[in-house]
């Protein structure tokens, strides 16, 4: 059995990892780190889980690195920097859920984190953890960069038409709308009921962090330097998300063609849904489950794709125990082949 341990325990990323970790047919979990719920039983927390022998703790990496050889990091950005570099050099495995090594230049993660990354040469070796694009480096990767939510959702929906010569790259626009799960477990006022409940709202309008996540892997995707135009909504419900996204196009091209190279692309992927014509995708289809549903509409000059995932699974914890299924040769779809919640 893989000995894993799970940094930051406590949020909503971190207990879907635990559920999922806890079920996993190959690895075991012998450490849980919370500050908050230090000494408390996992089920004090949260009441779904009976494992009678784990408890919180604070974390002291001397003693934890000793504890696992795979080591899960659901903690703020900036704290990961320094933790991921000690158990690197302690010689353990490293799947990051924070965004400090996603972003391959400290440049640019100074400008839009706003503080400097410490540990700038571990960005070169930090491998993007998006399965379906980085499998081969996955396999071999000491360090992941788990992506974010909505990158995870841009990203699949516009991945098999970019480099194609029919779209304008440069005209991309990612609408995308969340649940408030996306915005962590420690209680604000913008995301209590009475501020949430019957409201849509846009948000960090032209600023939002992910914007040069995508655009990176974009870049990454179809050789160009890419921007995008990316909007964010808060909307009322618990997780999920779904991304409108839109690329205006260069000449004419069908829709049956657009479809064909997605059902292509995705054809092997397990967590890729790619829908029949006339389907939508919706949050309430992949709740509770590691898939991305997709689908592809034309609109005169404009290619539309709608993207829908969990974000709390395919947008975070699914894919981190998806990059670990790889790194270790596990079957890929082990821990995750859960159906999705009923409505």
């Amino acid at each position: 059995m893989l000995k894993v341990a799970i940094l930051g325990g406590s949020g909503y990323t971190g207990s879907e990892l635990l559920r999922l970790l806890l079920m996993h047919p190959q690895a075991e979990v012998t450490a849980v780190t919370s500050e908050r719920s230090s000494g408390l039983l996992i089920s004090d927390t949260f009441l779904n889980f009976r494992n009678p022998a784990l408890k919180f703790e604070s974390l002291h990496l001397k003693e934890i690195s000793k504890k696992a050889s795979l080591f899960f990091l659901c903690l703020p950005h900036k704290t990961s920097q320094e933790t991921v570099a000690f158990l690197h050099n302690a010689g353990k495995k490293v799947i990051d859920l924070s965004a400090d090594y996603r972003l391959k230049s400290a440049k640019v993660y100074r400008e839009w984190y706003k503080i400097p990354h410490l540990y700038a040469p571990l960005l070169k070796q930090a491998v993007y953890g998006l399965p379906e694009f980085n499998r081969k480096m996955i396999r071999k990767a000491s360090i992941i960069a788990n992506p974010g939510c909505y990158p995870t959702g841009a990203l699949l929906g516009l991945a098999p038409v970019m480099g194609k010569d029919f779209i304008q790259p440069n005209s991309i626009i990612v609408d995308s709308k969340s649940g408030t799960s996306g915005a962590g477990r420690s209680p604000a006022q913008p995301f209590m009921f009475c501020e949430v409940n019957e409201s849509v709202k846009a948000y960090a309008v032209g600023v939002h962090r992910h914007t040069p996540e995508i655009e990176q892997e974009l870049s990454a995707l179809s050789g160009k330097n890419i921007k995008i135009t990316f909007t964010p909504h808060l909307i009322p419900m618990d997780r999920g998300i779904l991304s409108t996204l839109y690329v205006r196009l260069k000449k004419k091209t069908s829709l049956p063609k657009v479809q064909k190279l997605y059902h292509e692309f995705y054809c092997k992927e397990p967590f890729v849904r790619v829908l029949q014509n006339g389907r939508y995708p919706s949050t309430k289809a992949v709740k509770g489950s590691n898939y991305c549903d997709i689908s592809v509409f034309l609109d005169k000059k404009t290619l539309i794709i709608v993207s829908a995932i969990d974000n709390l699974l395919k947008g975070a914890s699914g894919t981190a125990v998806h990059n670990m299924n790889i790194m270790y040769g596990f079957e890929e779809t082990a821990g995750l082949m859960s159906s999705p919640v009923s409505p």
